[in-house]
C-alpha cells in the first residue's frame, strides 16, 4: 500500500497526553510514521494525495474487554463476520472475546480452533480468553501454562464467577506464579440465586426477585483479600453499585493492586429504564439505582475505575421476547459503545480525553498488548469521530446478527465516520 496522508484533524492520544490539531502518517506496511501538530500542510509533500478530515477528532481503535461472539456453538446469535462488522462500525478494532462458547474455550485444541477461525473470519484484532475453571463449572482450574503459550491473554469464567474460596486461592497463587491476567465476573450465587433485576423498589414493584449489591460487593472483597496472600495481576470485570466502590477505593487506600471495569449499560441507564418489563434490559451486573450509576461515573473521574466495556452479548430475538423469567440476559452494544460513552462528555460528567482513556490505553494496558495508542510503529488502527453528529439506534441498522439493543431508538449525539485497521479504510458511514 501507498503512504497515507491523514490531515486538518483533531488527535486525541491519551497515552501520550495528546490533544491537538494535526495530522497522521501511515507508511506502506500500515503502520504510524508520525502523528500529531509536526504533521500539517508545511511539512509534507505538497503534491501528495491527502485525506482532509476536516477538525473531527482521530483516537486510537478501542480495544473492548468484554464481547462474547457465538463461535463456537451460538452461530445463530453471532458470528466473526458479523461481530467484525458491528465492531469496525462503532470503531472497536480490537476484542477480547470470552470463552463462554459451546464447547467452553478451555484446552488447547479449542484455542487453536478459535484462532483459526478468528484469522480466516475476522477483520479485526481477536484476543481470546480461556475459561478459569474446566467447562467453567468452578471446580477444576483449567491449564494456564499451556494455554498461554497458544496466546491465551486472560482467564475468566465470563458470565460465571469462581464461587468456591479454595479454588479462587489456588487459581490467584498460580496466576501470580505465571503471570496471567485474572478477569472475574463478580456475583455471589446464594445471594443472587434467581434474581432477576435490582433488588430494591422498583424490583418489589414488578414482583421480581431482586440481586443485591452484596451479592457483588461480597465477591469483590473476597478476592481482594486474597490479593493480600497472592500477588497476581487481577481486574474485575464490571462493577455495579456504590457499595462496591467503597470496597474498591478502600482497597486501593491500602496498597493493593489491580484494576476494574464497568458496563457501558450500567453508565447511561438505571433500573427505571426497565419499565414494564423490558427484557433487552435484562443484564448482567443488573441496572442498578440512579445513585449507583452516578456514583459509577464518578469513578471514573476518580480513577476508580479503569475500563469501559461494551458487555457485547448477541441474544437472538426468540431468546428474549419471553417473559422476564424466562429471557436470556445481555444486550447487543459493540457498535454504540463510544457513541454511548460520549453521553458522559456531552453533558459533562467525563472529559473526553479520560473517556477515550477507558476506550483506549487504559485497557491495553490492563492487557499488556500494543494498542490504543498512536506511538509511531503502532499498527494503524483508527477511528475518526464526528463527535457532535446526532442519530438515533434503530433497530434494521445494527449490524450485529442478533439485534437485542438496550438503547433502541435511544437519540445519540457522536458518531463514527472512519475506522482504518492496518492503515486501510474497512469502514466509512455517513
Amino acid at each position: 500500500m501507498k503512504e497515507k496522508y491523514l490531515i486538518n484533524a483533531r488527535i486525541i492520544d491519551p497515552k501520550n497526553n495528546i490533544d491537538e490539531i494535526g495530522g497522521l502518517i501511515i507508511d506502506e506496511k500500515g503502520s504510524i510514521k508520525a502523528s500529531g501538530k509536526k504533521v500539517n500542510l508545511e511539512n509534507i509533500p505538497s503534491k501528495i494525495e491527502k485525506i482532509d478530515l476536516k477538525r473531527k477528532v482521530l483516537i486510537p481503535g478501542l480495544v473492548d474487554m468484554r464481547v462474547f461472539v457465538g463461535e463456537p456453538g451460538y452461530e445463530y446469535k453471532e458470528n466473526f463476520r458479523t461481530l467484525s462488522n458491528a465492531a469496525l462500525s462503532g470503531g472497536v478494532t480490537s476484542a477480547v472475546l470470552m470463552p463462554n462458547t459451546k464447547p467452553v474455550i478451555d484446552n488447547v485444541s479449542m484455542v487453536d480452533f478459535l484462532k483459526r477461525r478468528g484469522r480466516d473470519k475476522s477483520r479485526i484484532n481477536i484476543y481470546p480468553t480461556a475459561s478459569l475453571t474446566k467447562n467453567t463449572e468452578g471446580k477444576k482450574m483449567t491449564e494456564f501454562g499451556l494455554l498461554q503459550k497458544k496466546g491465551i491473554i486472560a482467564f475468566t469464567d465470563g458470565i460465571k464467577t469462581v464461587q468456591n474460596p479454595q479454588v479462587m486461592a489456588r487459581i490467584m497463587n498460580f496466576a501470580g506464579q505465571s503471570n496471567s491476567l485474572i478477569i472475574q465476573h463478580a456475583e455471589d450465587n446464594i445471594m443472587s440465586e434467581n434474581g432477576l433485576i435490582n433488588e430494591g423498589e422498583i424490583s418489589t414493584r414488578l414482583g421480581l426477585k431482586g440481586i443485591p449489591a452484596l451479592a457483588e460487593k461480597i465477591i469483590v472483597e473476597r478476592d481482594l483479600s486474597f490479593l493480600e496472600e497472592y500477588f497476581c495481576r487481577y481486574h474485575i470485570s464490571q462493577i455495579s453499585s456504590e457499595k462496591t466502590i467503597a470496597a474498591i477505593k478502600k482497597a486501593k487506600n491500602d496498597g493493593k493492586t489491580f484494576t476494574t471495569g464497568v458496563s457501558i449499560n450500567n453508565l447511561s441507564l438505571n433500573e427505571n429504564d426497565i419499565g414494564d418489563f423490558k427484557t433487552f434490559l435484562k443484564l448482567s451486573p443488573p441496572l442498578r439505582t440512579e445513585s449507583d450509576r452516578m456514583a459509577l461515573v464518578q469513578a471514573i473521574n476518580d480513577d476508580i475505575i479503569d475500563v469501559i466495556v461494551s458487555d457485547h452479548k448477541p441474544e437472538d430475538e426468540e431468546s428474549k421476547r419471553l417473559t422476564f423469567a424466562q429471557a436470556a440476559t445481555g444486550s447487543s452494544g459493540i457498535e454504540t459503545l463510544l457513541s454511548l460513552s460520549l453521553e458522559m462528555f456531552h453533558n459533562k460528567s467525563v472529559p473526553l480525553k479520560k473517556i477515550i482513556a477507558a476506550l483506549t490505553c487504559n485497557p491495553s494496558k490492563v492487557l499488556g498488548i500494543n494498542k490504543g495508542s498512536l506511538d509511531e510503529g503502532n499498527s494503524a488502527d483508527l477511528c475518526v469521530v464526528d463527535i457532535d453528529k446526532p442519530w438515533v439506534v434503530k433497530k434494521d441498522e445494527i449490524k450485529s446478527k442478533s439485534k437485542n439493543t438496550s438503547i433502541e431508538n435511544r437519540k445519540l449525539q457522536g458518531k463514527v465516520i472512519k475506522t482504518f485497521l492496518k492503515g486501510e479504510i474497512v469502514y466509512e458511514g455517513l
